[in-house]
């Protein structure tokens, strides 16, 4: 399997922008409403810290690649199309944009912090995020909800039988967004709600829609722009209050990593993505000189860009997702040493690793080795983030 991590927002907040920086694709860029209008598909990366020193090697990687100790894990980007308001009515591309969306496993929302841009994706003033926020969050709610609705008619229907459970039809009804039926129960539960939809009020449907969406499509948010002082006084405002627990935010600038990912490629400035610093290494004019000096002072006070961290925040943080890198047991001087590293979902185990690597391993699998310690585990051990692991197997 592989990860696909959504970008999405409504247009002109510089979800393409971010897109481009993260993959350095030719993605269309514009301040106007559907720039894109047909998901874009990405490799983007996520730094991990590379196992090979601890063994006294260096890392020969079939995909990504390692630099100074980081290893540049590959990871699919999906840049969905423009969202506005009423989109789970088909208003706009909204069909379309949540079709594409649920190809995706954990969203970045980029919201344009400087308040540019209005709830429409025009050009304005003095916008509050607020609103960007809670209405991607209320049209996703809208769409869980009529499915949801859809799976209480069918049990009211008792198509499928008379004696079957609510939690089963739901489940089935919302197989989609990756939900089974013990979960399901589990969520209902958790809202206080009998296992009889007659007894749910709307609000309580709304409510329980909800959860289940925090449950299956996590988010961060990327608060795009923070390079402007606006965005910057808005993200100190909002990021801590207390309706928004729920969300993670990220501060970004898509811009800046962009900017240095092409002025490192022309080799103007040597940047490695991610780093909260860059050296300029090659000539430049005093008006170049003045722009990468104000990329550094923000890059400097953020510690980065943000392109990077958004990426891994939802990925390793809210998904909880680890990285697992196959190794021998004695390692050897061929050039091959720790050539693959795969991110997993949290709680994997040795076998379900076996099986992650191929079908045939996990179906001969003996044991597993913690190459660190030389200690053997067995299938059902949990595995942890940087494991290197020895799958030892009949095939």
């Amino acid at each position: 399997m592989s990860y696909r991590i959504g970008l999405v927002g409504k247009p002109s907040v510089g979800k393409s922008t971010l897109f481009n920086a993260a993959t350095m694709n030719d993605v269309p860029e514009g301040a106007y409403p559907f720039t894109t209008i047909d998901p874009s598909v990405g490799e983007a990366y996520v730094r991990v810290d590379c196992a090979a020193p601890e063994f006294e090697h260096s890392c020969t990687p079939n995909t990504g690649y390692c630099e100074e100790g980081t290893r540049f894990v590959p990871t699919k980007l999906v840049d969905v199309a423009g969202l506005v308001p009423g989109a789970h009515e088909g208003r706009g591309l909204g069909n379309q944009f949540l079709s594409d969306l649920n190809e995706t496993d954990v969203l970045v929302h980029v919201v344009d912090f400087s308040g540019e841009t209005d709830i429409e994706g025009e050009a304005t003033e003095d916008h509050d995020p607020r609103e960007d926020i809670d209405f991607l969050e209320e049209e996703l709610d809208m769409w869980y909800l009529d499915i949801l609705e859809k799976g209480i008619e069918r049990f009211r229907s008792g198509y499928q039988g008379e004696d079957r459970d609510i939690e089963v039809d739901l489940a089935e009804q919302m197989s989609a967004f990756g939900i089974g039926e013990d979960a399901m129960k589990q969520v209902i539960l958790s809202q206080g709600l009998d296992l009889d939809p007659e007894e749910w009020e709307p609000e309580d449907r709304e409510a329980l829609a909800r959860e289940i969406r925090l449950r299956t499509k996590p988010m961060v948010v990327a608060a795009n722009k923070m390079d402007k002082p606006a965005a910057q006084e808005n993200f100190d405002e909002i990021a801590g209050e207390s309706e928004y627990d729920h969300l993670t935010f990220v501060p970004v600038s898509a811009h800046a990593e962009k900017a240095l990912k092409s002025a490192d490629e022309q080799g103007v400035v040597d940047y490695r993505p991610g780093d909260a610093d860059f050296d300029i290494v090659g000539d430049v004019s005093g008006e170049q000189e003045a722009g990468l000096e104000q990329i550094r002072e923000f890059v400097t006070e953020y510690e980065g860009t943000g392109v990077q961290r958004a990426l891994e925040t939802a990925l390793f943080d809210v998904l909880d997702a680890i990285a697992v890198f196959p190794g021998a047991e004695s390692p050897q001087d061929d050039g091959t040493f720790l050539q693959d590293c795969f991110v997993l979902p949290d709680g994997s185990t040795a076998e379900d690793f076996a099986y992650f690597l191929h079908t045939d391993i996990g179906e001969g699998f003996l044991h597993a080795t913690d190459v660190r310690s030389g200690r053997q585990v067995a299938a059902d051990t949990e595995l942890d983030h940087r494991d290197v692991v020895e799958i030892t197997t009949t095939n």
